[in-house]
């Protein structure tokens, strides 16, 4: 961290004291509301021009979403990410570009070129982390552009979540690099799978700009409602737990940031990427075992 430039020393500082939640809170406030009528074309086009996002692959015509948020989450439609279905294949969560991929060595996953974190902190759950030690793992950045919504890279059932708040630094690239702790220490919600790629934890990290997200398979989860702001940390445990298929739905981010996938050891061999690799929701990572965890 030593080897920072001024600019992003000063970023580093100016961010720390900036009231991140409060401008989120802001921004995912104003994305919900309505458009009028004649002005949603002319403001969501705009809006996609900007940020390179492409109408063609939304679910619907962009004159019929209500407004920013509505778009923003947009589904797509039938066909456009196709989902691996070759047998024993783990696929992408997300939409985005590759941050860093590996395996956790001794509790730590890499952040960037030297930049380390702690996996019993991302998770906040030491029994799940030390399940998951020696695992893979895949850190994707969704920009702007990126589709939103977040699927499950393996079948079999969701058996939790949990939810660990936390501040909401920018996680782009600079903010990587310059941000240590950056995805222990931002908003945290993460869903704990079971099926037969064994145990798997995807991690939906949030950032500035993020007014929430939601689970897809419990509606009773929203992380800008009042119960989840005061409860701190909170997690649930299913008793029946919920199925779930390969590159089914898992939750939306409202607005963007980071999904994390962590595998259980000896299980999932993920194939190679190059960080900064763009990558598409559904296309094939890796491969699963289905037999007992290698020891």
């Amino acid at each position: 961290m030593g080897g920072l430039s001024f600019s992003d020393r000063a970023a580093r500082s100016a961010w720390r004291i900036f009231p991140k939640r409060a401008l989120s809170g802001a921004i995912g406030w104003s994305g919900g509301w309505s458009l009028p009528g004649p002005l949603r074309a002319v403001a969501l086009t705009r809006f996609a021009r900007i940020y390179g996002i492409d109408p063609s692959e939304a679910e619907k015509p962009i004159a019929e979403y209500d407004g920013f948020d509505d778009f923003f989450t947009r589904r797509l439609r039938a066909g456009a990410r196709p989902i691996d279905d070759a047998p024993g294949r783990v696929v992408s969560s997300a939409d985005g570009k590759v941050v860093e991929s590996g395996l956790v060595e001794a509790g730590k996953l890499l952040q960037a070129k030297g930049v380390l974190f702690s996996l019993e902190e991302l998770l906040g759950d030491a029994e799940a982390a030390a399940r998951l030690e020696g695992g893979a793992f895949l850190i994707t950045y969704l920009s702007p552009k990126d589709y939103h919504r977040v699927h499950s890279p393996v079948a079999g059932r969701v058996v939790g979540w949990r939810h660990i708040p936390g501040v909401l630094f920018p996680v782009n690239a600079r903010s990587v690099n310059r941000e240590p702790r950056l995805f222990v220490g931002n908003e945290r919600f993460v869903t704990f799978i079971e099926g037969d790629a064994g145990f798997t934890a995807v991690v939906m990290v949030a950032a500035v700009g993020v007014g929430h997200v939601t689970a897809s398979y419990d509606d009773e989860v929203a992380t800008h409602r009042g119960e989840f702001v005061r409860a701190g940390v909170s997690h649930r445990r299913y008793d029946e737990p919920r199925p779930i298929g390969r590159g089914d739905e898992l939750g939306i981010f409202h607005l963007g940031s980071t999904t994390i996938v962590v595998c259980e050891p000896g299980r999932v061999t993920l194939d190679p990427f190059e960080p900064g690799s763009a990558i598409k929701m559904g296309v094939g990572i890796g491969r699963f075992s289905t037999g007992a965890r290698k020891v």
